[in-house]
């Protein structure tokens, strides 16, 4: 029997797999509540291995992965090793992979990642450290391969294998049709892999188009294996390499067939396992520690509703039963009064009005018991509308932002970041042609002219994926300062409610960002006391592939804890919103804000100010041909088609919000 614990800080909140569960997922599963736990469970883990092997005078041979997923490992065994006086002295590390053709000190270099987040903070030997080696000439590679293989064995095999695991499933980089029995190789890249990695190479076309990796083979040749997987975007592949049986497709699930392999999750990335997404098929909630709260009832209704094709006031009691949701009549009585309940609830999520007004009362349900509710609330309401990215506002929530500045609030926006990694290089050249052009014609000063001359030259000598000399970060960062601010007015903001944080985390000149610090929450607790809003929207998702959306919202949370006790932040609700990746399920909707046809063409409109974005975005994110705009309209129309299927009221679009409960 599995036990669900309150200790979420430090102790798993499911264990798994369950004993029910086995026949669903086909390995164990460990789900902790937010990622920075399972990284110090493992850390700790890999520590304690270390410390008992030295004590018996052994050897701790350590297979190391990169990427953003371990990053959090790393740093815990760091602080281990200073605080705590681990010694890694003993340890011998290979890693898996290494992109090629590729340079040790290369900003992309899974050399210099290492040195960078682990090998230079603590003591493991130099002549113990081996990663494969991206500069060999082609003709050597086989030989090469070949020779790690053999150096692994002559270090007495890997103890424990920490691994990711990638959109495409693969562990290393063994993309899909790697068998079990592979070894280590050169391997050409899948298209989504190098679409996932353009991030960190500026564009795809960046982006190497082979690596050499272990083996599939090689992997499962470990005595240990655990694979770390975080964020909502990896929760389908997650899904796939747990519950579906063992395929060359999936590399990942080749850890089905190790004796002593587990998967350790944070709760986002484990969202799609059957236990989580329909606990009811599992078994009786009882048996997981469950019950049929309000938010699980509307959850397993409205999958049944969708799974049959059919209205939530046309389900039976032989739907239920013949569903797997006999526990829930049990529990909650006849279909007919389980309909109407869920049916009341997701109608009342639905408002023309997400911040009330003057004879216009907000039927959202959630707030109904809340401190500051509308029949004491303020009109005009102040809103701050937060933008991770200088777009996210308007192709997050553009119809509501909109909405909300028609209906005569105060509204405010702030665009937390510069966005300035996120512009083409031509489009910077242009910017810059212009104000020599405008100069020409109105006079011109030598500093501009020096500065302009400084960044063509970078320009044709920039290396691909090199990090943009400060002067070009800067009017790549005033390129999307000005969209945001055409975006913003056109929505209905008055220019002195346009803000521009620019937090200092964000502001590296690279895709992977410094962590939040006390100056990025100082600064948005300084506009949040100025302001004093009723409201506050922020981007709530965490499919973000680049993670600037989570770091904004801790700064937001942070911010609005040290606030906590003023009597403006006692009232203030705090919605959240989806990026660009995907919306909210309807069972998790508060607030859903419908669009009419002509508000669906304005909100294009506004996103169109951000022209840098437009045809092209520079980071698209998960493989996706759609621009953005088109891939809010198709969102917000998907979750309109949604509620109608359930048989509520039938809309052009709709955007969707949860409200943020502490």
């Amino acid at each position: 029997m599995t036990q669900r614990t309150t200790e979420v800080n430090s102790t798993p909140i499911y264990r798994g797999p369950l004993p029910h569960v086995q026949t669903v997922e086909r390995l164990p599963v460990t789900v902790y509540e937010q990622s920075t736990d399972a990284s110090r469970a493992v850390a700790r883990e890999i520590a304690n291995l270390v410390v008992e092997r030295a004590a018996a005078g052994k050897r701790t041979v350590l297979g190391l992965a990169t990427g953003s997923t371990p990053v959090g490992v790393y740093d815990e065994l760091i602080r281990l090793h200073r605080e705590e006086g681990v010694s890694f002295r003993t340890v011998v590390t290979f890693n898996l992979d290494e992109y090629y053709p590729m340079e040790p000190g290369a900003l992309q270099s899974y050399h210099r990642f290492m040195r960078e987040h682990l090998f230079d903070h603590v003591d493991i030997p130099e002549e113990q450290i081996h990663i494969p080696d991206g500069t060999l000439p082609r003709e050597e590679i086989l030989e090469a391969c070949a020779r790690y293989e053999e150096m692994i064995k002559e270090a007495g095999g890997i103890d424990l294998q920490l691994l990711g695991i990638g959109r495409t499933g693969h562990i290393g980089f063994n993309e899909p049709g790697s068998t079990a029995e592979s070894r280590t190789r050169l391997i050409t890249l899948d298209h989504v892999t190098r679409a996932d990695a353009a991030s960190d190479f500026f564009g795809e076309t960046n982006v190497p188009r082979q690596a050499i990796t272990m083996g599939v083979g090689s992997i499962l040749d470990a005595r240990k294996l655990i694979l770390l997987a975080f964020g909502e975007h990896k929760a389908p592949i997650v899904r796939r390499a747990v519950e579906d049986p063992p395929s060359s497709h999936v590399s990942a699930s080749a850890l089905q067939q190790h004796p002593d392999a587990r998967f350790v999750l944070d709760r986002a990335a484990a969202d799609r396992l059957t236990r989580f997404e329909a606990p009811w098929v599992v078994g009786p909630l009882a048996s997981m520690d469950l019950t049929w709260t309000e938010s699980l009832t509307r959850k397993a209704v409205t999958w049944l509703a969708l799974k049959l094709g059919k209205p939530i006031l046309k389900l039976t009691d032989a739907d239920y039963n013949e569903h797997d949701l006999q526990d829930l009549l049990s529990s909650k009585g006849r279909a007919y009064d389980i309909n109407i309940d869920v049916f009341k609830a997701l109608q009342d999520t639905i408002t023309g009005w997400p911040a009330g007004g003057p004879g216009h009362q907000r039927r959202v349900r959630v707030l109904r018991n809340l401190p500051g509710s509308d029949a004491a609330a303020e009109f005009p309401k102040r809103i701050v509308i937060f933008s991770p990215h200088p777009d996210d506002d308007v192709i997050s929530m553009g119809g509501t932002f909109i909405r909300l500045c028609e209906q005569g609030h105060e509204v405010h926006v702030a665009y937390q970041t510069s966005g300035n990694i996120a512009v083409w290089d031509e489009s910077a050249d242009r910017h810059v042609d212009f104000v020599e052009e405008f100069e020409r014609a109105f006079g011109s000063g030598d500093a501009a002219t020096d500065v302009a001359n400084k960044i063509r030259h970078f320009l044709k000598t920039k290396s691909p994926g090199e990090v943009d000399i400060p002067e070009l970060q800067m009017v790549k960062g005033l390129i999307r300062r000005t969209e945001a601010r055409a975006g913003a007015r056109y929505s209905g903001v008055k220019n002195e409610n346009i803000h521009f944080l620019d937090l200092p985390f964000y502001e590296t000149g690279r895709v992977r960002k410094m962590p939040i610090g006390p100056e990025d929450i100082a600064i948005t607790v300084k506009l949040l006391e100025t302001v004093k809003p009723h409201q506050v929207y922020a981007a709530g998702d965490l499919s973000d592939p680049h993670g600037t959306h989570r770091v904004c919202l801790q700064a937001i949370f942070g911010a609005m804890a040290e606030v906590a006790d003023s009597e403006w932040a006692k009232a203030c609700e705090l919605w959240l919103y989806r990026g660009a990746w995907q919306e909210w399920e309807p069972y998790e909707i508060d607030m859903a804000v419908p669009l009419s046809p002509e508000e669906v063409v304005r909100k294009r409109v506004a996103i169109f100010k951000h022209e840098s974005q437009k045809d092209r975005a520079l980071f698209p994110g998960p493989t996706d041909p759609r621009e953005f705009w088109q891939r809010a309209e198709d969102r917000n129309r998907d979750t309109a088609l949604l509620y109608d299927k359930l048989g509520l009221p039938e809309y052009a679009a709709l955007e969707g919000f949860v409200l943020h409960r502490p």
